[in-house]
């Protein structure tokens, strides 16, 4: 077996390890408030979690195609070199996720991906492994969308209190409950046309890479259905640390609230998919519990926790893009 070969087929393996580690690592924040205000057991709830991130990551390829044209030049990715490129990135991102979802950190696997990619492709071939306009949109979009989840939030929060505001409190938790239900399923749902796009994405790359796929030939059928598959595993077994820190340590979440940030959210995660742009869904969905929280009582938010988050948020790229570009060092030592 020719040494481009064994990569590529590592890169897969590895690929499918992020995506099931994705599963039980950003899936958590779209179950989250259900979970928090009891519209949903939580094994029943990490349970339709998975069967809708599994439809609807099977649904939708245009995400997976941006990330595997649109962040490195193919001229960069040629052979066994670009194929290291994309499994050393998928090894650091892999890493980051692991280490916070152990300390229960609702960070992004997107932004933890895409800057181990940069990362990566930068030490190996410099500035011009970059597609400049391409990185440019996905960065544009990953930076912009959790401010647009804020408003978003807050504006949805907003009209439900003119809407509902002569409702008993016990009635309208109650209705609300039922109606959390079907958005926390839309909201998985928007989850898999997104996240899991981007691990398809990477194995199309390295494929593309070794010269096992035409650049225009778009996702092959057994990609989707194997990403969609492990994110879906992932998904079942649940991440119940980082749901208890978005799901209950941003604000006091009741079911109204719950309902509002699940509509934000999906809202902004499905209009990303449709105009082919990776979003992270974990910065996405906590600015929208932000936003309801600050249109419900602003200072019922904890402000002190959503800051600890936005830290992440901000130092996840520079760092993930440095051990991308440590780990594709190290590895060019060991593979030739």
């Amino acid at each position: 077996m020719d040494t481009v070969l064994l990569l590529t087929i590592l890169v897969v393996i590895t690929a499918l390890t992020f995506d099931f580690i994705n599963g039980f690592h950003d899936t958590a924040n779209a179950i989250a408030t259900a979970v928090s205000t009891r519209a949903l057991p939580p094994k029943v709830a990490v349970t339709m979690a998975a069967i809708m991130n599994f439809i609807g990551a099977i649904t939708f390829t245009g995400v997976a195609t941006a990330i595997a044209r649109d962040i490195v030049n193919p001229i960069a990715l040629d052979g066994s070199y670009g194929v290291i490129i994309i499994l050393a990135a998928l090894v650091s991102a892999i890493i980051w996720n692991l280490a916070t979802w152990y300390f229960g950190i609702p960070s992004s696997s997107s932004h933890a991906l895409i800057g181990s990619l940069v990362g990566a492709a930068l030490v190996a071939s410099g500035f011009s492994a970059i597609n400049g306009e391409g990185f440019g949109k996905i960065l544009k979009a990953l930076i912009m969308s959790p401010f647009m989840a804020i408003i978003l939030g807050f504006l949805m929060m907003s009209l439900f209190k003119v809407l509902f505001k002569n409702m008993n409190l016990y009635r309208s938790n109650k209705g609300f409950r039922r109606v959390q239900i079907v958005t926390a399923a839309v909201q998985s749902f928007a989850h898999g046309t997104n996240d899991a796009q981007k691990s398809m994405g990477i194995i199309a790359m390295a494929m593309i890479a070794g010269g096992y796929l035409t650049a225009d030939a778009g996702i092959p059928m057994w990609v989707r259905i194997a990403a969609a598959t492990a994110m879906g595993l992932g998904t079942s077994i649940g991440g119940y640390k980082i749901i208890k820190t978005v799901g209950g340590k941003i604000m006091k979440i009741r079911p109204v609230n719950g309902v509002a940030a699940d509509l934000s959210s999906a809202i902004i995660i499905f209009g990303a998919t449709q105009i082919h742009l990776p979003v992270s869904t974990t910065h996405v969905i906590s600015s929208s519990i932000m936003g309801v929280g600050a249109a419900q009582n602003v200072k019922g938010v904890k402000w002190g926790v959503a800051r600890s988050i936005v830290i992440t948020w901000i130092i996840t790229l520079p760092i993930s893009a440095a051990m991308g570009a440590l780990i594709f060092t190290i590895f060019k030592l060991f593979i030739k």
